[in-house]
């Protein structure tokens, strides 16, 4: 059996009725940029995430840096965020002349809050919780700590939507919340898309200048900007599956509480939070990022058996890019990145293909 990590041409056919209409409305009516979609879909997103609102933007690296941007930060102003991250992260805030100060992760693979709270210093300015793999961060802690230091939180929930702390939805917590709509996210479009959301009208405002040239709701020029604007056929497209995200989600703790219940068992594994494990997290499965002892040889094993397995950015961490000049010493990083691997984690896997996961692993470990 053929199981790719991710199928792409099945992402399309799975939701094709709702992505043919999407499209076919928006090409007939010939509205492609800042059209009735694109508002249509911020709307929804806003009251999805209960935020007071929601922002499309290009991608998700865009939303960060101009998240950042708009929310005063000045060249020089360290930020805080984990080093297990997508390197758009810490490049949003190079970008715009911020000095990323890379966090250890805890044994759930997200921000070490202990570790965060060392390396606050005079520079520090903000703190940019990534809300990685489905999961949100204990932000009760860490708003209290940015609180007591007078630090914005702006969140990275590009892997984070639909995933809640205390009920809350990850990306509503800060200023500020980014998420990615990259295909492959849980909620993906078909080419590159991003958003923020903020209950701040007037940095809501001033985001909505930023993402397109400058310009105001009435077309007035008050600012230097940019353009990185969500296209409305991607917006028409995002807009029809957030509408059965619910079901999206519900089908991701299924798989994620199958592979709880066969793999829990085998000792070389460290497996994510189950769906039940805890009253103050629900998790959304962007990812399902195992701790495997024998990993390279588990990953040979599965690609042998047709198994589409990776490593989370490439195999390093962002403090282990030499290129990027940003090493720290982050023990726990460095150690889960000799044992991290993402299992297979999508809706368009069928219920045969998930077992034969389940007893592929079983099979290398017998």
């Amino acid at each position: 059996m053929n199981v790719p990590f991710f199928n792409y041409q099945d992402l399309y056919l799975k939701d094709k009725i709702i992505v043919d209409q999407a499209i076919e409305s928006v090409m007939n009516k010939g509205a492609f940029i800042l059209q009735k979609e694109l508002a249509d879909f911020e709307k929804y997103l806003a009251h999805y995430t209960g935020a007071k609102f929601a922002l499309g933007v290009a991608n998700g690296t865009d939303a960060l840096w101009l998240a950042m941007m708009a929310c005063g930060l000045k060249p020089g102003d360290e930020v805080l965020m984990p080093s297990h991250t997508y390197v758009a992260t810490p490049a949003a805030a190079n970008f715009i002349g911020l000095n990323p100060i890379l966090v250890d992760c805890n044994d759930d693979h997200l921000m070490c809050i202990d570790d965060m709270k060392e390396k606050i210093s005079p520079k520090t300015r903000a703190i940019i919780p990534v809300q990685l793999n489905g999961r949100t961060l204990n932000m009760a802690e860490l708003l209290s700590i940015a609180d007591q230091n007078s630090l914005l939180v702006i969140e990275d929930a590009a892997q984070g939507l639909g995933s809640k702390y205390n009920g809350q939805m990850a990306g509503t917590f800060g200023l500020a919340g980014t998420y990615s709509f990259y295909p492959a996210k849980t909620l993906g479009c078909f080419g590159d898309g991003g958003a923020i959301v903020t209950n701040d009208e007037l940095l809501f405002n001033k985001l909505y200048e930023l993402r397109d040239h400058g310009r105001n709701k009435s077309g007035e020029y008050q600012r230097w900007g940019l353009n990185s604007r969500l296209d409305n056929l991607q917006a028409a497209i995002l807009l029809g599956k957030i509408k059965v995200l619910k079901q999206e989600i519900k089908r991701r703790r299924e798989i994620a509480e199958k592979y709880h219940i066969f793999l829990s068992i085998i000792p070389d594994l460290c497996l994510p939070p189950d769906p039940s494990s805890s009253e103050n997290h629900f998790d959304t499965y962007q990812n399902y990022e195992i701790e495997c002892g024998d990993r390279d040889n588990l990953k040979s094993f599965l690609s042998s058996k047709g198994i589409g397995t990776i490593i989370q950015w490439g195999g390093q961490a962002v403090h282990q890019i030499k290129a990027l000049g940003l090493y720290n010493n982050l023990p726990k990083t460095d150690r889960l990145f000799n044992k991290c691997l993402l299992l297979p984690m999508n809706t368009t896997l069928t219920s045969f293909q998930v077992d034969y996961v389940i007893e592929s692993i079983k099979e290398f470990y017998k």
